[in-house]
C-alpha cells in the first residue's frame, strides 16, 4: 500500500476536530490525478509520439489526444489538429504517481523550496505547473533538446481551499508556510 493512500485513511482521524467531521465518508479524499501538456508548436508527428511516449512513461499509462475544437488561421491551427496530451489517473497507479511527485520528482526540481498554497482552487483541486518533465526518474537520461512542461492537477473531495490545503498538508504535499516548507 502506497504512503499516500495510507495517510489518506488516517486523514479523518487528523482533521475531524478542525472542520467538525459526524462521518468518516465526510472526510476528503483523492479521486484522480489530470497530467496533462501542450504539444505547441511541434505539429510533426514524430515530436507528438515523442511527446506521448515519455508521458507514458512518467505515468505509466497511455496519454490522449486533445484536438483543437476550431480552426485559427493566424496560428497555422486547424480543427481536429493535436494541440495536448492527457493522462487521467484513478486507482493503485495514481497514488503511486502521487507518491513519486512527492519523494522524488519534486525533490529534484531545481531550487525547490516547496509549492505555493495558492495553487489550491476555491473547490479544493490543487494544479501544479512542471516547467521540465525531466524531474521524473523515467526520463532524466534522455535527450535534452526536447524538453516539455506539464501540468499535474489533485482533484479532492474537500469542499474549501483550507479544507484541501490540511488535507494536502496531512498526505506529505510540501507546501510553503511563511518562506519555509513544512510537511
Amino acid at each position: 500500500m502506497s504512503l499516500t493512500k495510507q495517510r489518506q485513511q488516517t486523514a479523518y482521524e487528523a482533521l475531524a476536530e478542525q472542520f467538525g467531521y459526524t462521518s468518516t465518508m465526510q472526510g476528503p479524499r483523492i479521486t484522480k490525478v489530470i497530467v496533462s501538456t501542450g504539444v505547441g508548436k511541434k505539429r510533426d508527428k514524430k515530436q507528438v509520439e515523442l511527446i506521448a511516449d515519455r508521458l507514458a512513461k512518467i505515468t505509466g499509462q497511455k496519454p490522449s489526444e486533445r484536438a483543437a475544437h476550431t480552426s485559427i488561421a493566424s496560428f497555422k491551427l486547424r480543427e481536429g489538429d493535436v494541440v495536448g496530451l492527457q493522462v487521467t489517473m484513478r486507482g493503485a497507479r495514481m497514488y503511486d504517481f502521487i507518491d513519486k511527485l512527492i519523494h522524488i520528482a519534486l525533490p529534484r526540481t531545481r531550487d525547490f523550496r516547496g509549492l505555493n498554497p495558492k495553487a489550491i482552487d476555491d473547490m479544493g483541486n490543487m494544479t501544479v505547473g512542471i516547467k521540465e518533465h525531466t524531474i521524473f526518474p523515467e526520463t532524466s537520461d534522455e535527450d535534452l533538446k526536447d524538453v516539455f512542461g506539464l501540468a499535474v492537477t489533485i482533484v479532492t473531495t474537500a469542499k474549501s481551499k483550507a479544507e484541501a490545503e490540511a488535507f494536502l498538508r496531512h498526505i506529505g504535499m510540501p507546501l510553503v508556510v511563511d518562506g519555509s516548507v513544512k510537511r
